[in-house]
């Protein structure tokens, strides 16, 4: 199932299927990355875990990836009900 949502994941970064929060903005100004970094985290990482949210029952997938320098970053998204890419926060590691 994994490399399957993996699949999705890419696909939606490549057809601009994806939406990012406010929080994850703000995250990402603050630990200095651009938009650039993020996608080529989720085009090139991997899931590394796939927590359930407790409240919604909706999965999250955490993705370890790279920066565009190479530095180690994560990205948290889910799929949306709408089918959308949702980055629900991101960060240096």
């Amino acid at each position: 199932m994994v490399p399957r949502i993996l699949k999705q994941i890419r696909a939606k970064v490549r057809q601009r299927q994806d939406v990012m929060t406010l929080h994850a903005e703000e995250e990402m100004s603050d630990d200095d990355l651009s938009i650039f970094d993020v996608e080529r985290s989720l085009l090139t990482g991997e899931i590394v875990e796939r927590p359930k949210d407790a409240g919604t029952g909706e999965w999250k997938y955490l993705v370890k990836g790279n920066t565009v320098a190479g530095d180690e970053m994560m990205t948290v998204a889910k799929i949306s009900p709408t089918g959308k890419l949702v980055i629900i926060t991101v960060y240096r590691l």
